[in-house]
């Protein structure tokens, strides 16, 4: 990466020691008057500031662990019920019918009960219930 990209024309050729010392606006999209509202908000002033800004570090490492973090047990339930509820809606063994042109369907949709369908849709309910209790019990 060129860092004279990233920064605005007054600072293109300057060293990465004078850059981290220059003020806010000499980074690209950053106008004198955002670098003010920086400084009054955070007082920050200086590109070196403003990367140890404590809210920038939470925010990174947030970011760079959110791509890192496993499935609470709700939402693993929730798309093991799903994936479940699609094979048996369409099963990999159903066999090739004689008309390709048909379709098989064990129940008319406007006659299947939610609640009792063999998506087992109770089972959401307390699967997601019991991850949440699992969840809140190892935050403690």
């Amino acid at each position: 990466m060129n860092i004279d990209t990233v920064v605005d024309k007054e600072y293109v050729g300057h060293s990465f020691r004078a850059l981290a010392d220059a003020p806010t606006s000499a980074l690209r999209g950053i106008s004198v008057k955002d670098a003010k509202a920086l400084a009054q908000a955070f007082n920050v002033h200086t590109v070196r500031e403003l990367a140890e800004l404590k809210f920038v570090k939470w925010a990174a490492a947030i970011t760079a662990l959110a791509g890192e973090e496993q499935e609470t047990p709700a939402e693993q339930a929730r798309e093991t019920l799903l994936d479940s509820g699609v094979e048996m809606t369409f099963p990999a063994s159903d066999p090739v019918s004689v008309d390709a042109g048909i379709t098989r369907i064990e129940v008319p949709p406007e006659t299947v009960n939610a609640h009792d369908d063999h998506q087992h849709a109770a089972k959401v309910e307390h699967s997601t219930q019991k991850g949440l209790k699992k969840e809140e019990a190892g935050a403690h």
